[in-house]
């Protein structure tokens, strides 16, 4: 633990008064779950959102929640400042995040994911405010179902799509930001989050909330895909940490070696779980460019910081997350059901 006069929480001395955090897209799935866990966790912390509302961004997502919601856009240069002058760090979260959205257009990832962190991380150079930035794995491009490696700090970019494209720009972004301005920042690449709050255009949320609504799960291709997914808590408790204890400068990998899971048996235990025969799914067609594995190596997050994830291989912590996860999505119907229609219909549009 931090003692008094050393760098305290967020990488900023202590204060009796709490720390207050600009967090860019906490309506969002993981923004959210972030407000949530941190205020949870950190009690004293003061939080203000930023986020634009956009289809993946939704303000129930906030509801109980006391944080301040601010309702804007990333690239609005003069909103931004107001916020990053009154807080003590950003955390980093908004982001246009869905691979097949960016095929159909990729326009708003290169203005969100790009110009929207070049306009935050313009603001916080003005200030010498602490920043974190959330990145993802997919920047990496992926690896053979063989292939034995995992992606390191240090793994080449090799990005498939334009979102995770755009994505790796904002990461070199930050990177020549802190190398030429002296930006106090930190990088994490993180894993496929699942858990509650998930739009359910995404993979496990989709099947979750088809299987509620009667209708039959879908597996893109073969669902011999590789994905090594985190629980969101997990996800943001290494956050919080990073932002706490990380090396200014630094990127930290999160996974939760779960990197041994294919799709096709992700969502077999859904079935399962959710009382259906395991093979109760149809095949639909693949993602064009569906990357094949992404695999986290971790071992700098754990060692340097203590971090451990909860919720860990699929025959323990996986299911157990997924089974909290399919309970909340069983509980908050009023919070997807709006939005299931027009998902179905859009994937039905795609073959999917």
């Amino acid at each position: 633990m931090c003692q008094v006069g050393q760098a305290g929480r967020f990488g900023l001395p202590l204060e009796s008064n709490g720390m207050e955090l600009l967090v860019t897209g906490g309506a969002g799935f993981i923004g959210a779950n972030y407000v949530r866990r941190t205020l949870e966790t950190q009690p004293g912390t003061e939080i203000m959102v930023l986020d634009k509302l956009t289809y993946a961004g939704n303000a129930t997502n906030l509801a109980g929640v006391d944080a301040e919601l601010v309702v804007g856009d990333i690239c609005d240069a003069g909103l931004v400042q107001g916020l990053v002058d009154k807080a003590d760090a950003v955390v980093h979260f908004a982001a246009e995040s869905h691979n097949d959205n960016s095929l159909d257009n990729p326009r708003p990832f290169v203005d969100t994911n790009v110009m929207g962190t070049f306009t935050l991380l313009e603001a916080v150079r003005r200030t010498g405010k602490r920043f974190h930035h959330v990145s993802t794995d997919e920047v990496f491009g992926d690896l053979a179902l063989d292939d034995p490696n995992r992606f390191t700090e240090t793994t080449p970019y090799n990005p498939s799509s334009p979102y995770s494209a755009t994505k790796a720009a904002s990461d070199h972004l930050v990177r020549a930001w802190v190398r030429s301005f002296g930006l106090r920042a930190t990088i994490s690449n993180c894993s496929n989050n699942y858990g509650p709050y998930q739009h359910i255009e995404k993979f496990i949320p989709r099947q979750i909330t088809n299987i509620l609504d009667g209708r039959t799960p879908k597996l893109y291709g073969t669902g011999l895909q590789v994905r090594d997914w985190i629980h969101v808590d997990d996800h943001n408790d290494a956050i919080n940490l990073i932002l706490e204890r990380g090396r200014l400068g630094e990127t930290y990998i999160i996974g939760a070696d779960n990197d041994h899971v294919n799709n096709l048996q992700v969502i077999r235990l859904i079935c399962t779980l959710m009382g259906l025969d395991e093979n109760a799914f149809e095949h639909v067609a693949d993602r064009p460019g569906h990357d094949m594995r992404y695999a986290m190596n971790s071992t700098k997050l754990r060692q340097e910081l203590g971090w451990e994830p909860r919720f860990t291989s699929a025959d323990d912590g996986m299911r157990r997350g997924l089974a909290e996860t399919i309970e909340w999505y069983r509980d908050n119907e009023a919070w997807w059901r709006p939005l299931k229609d027009a998902v179905e219909a859009k994937c039905a549009e795609r073959g999917q």
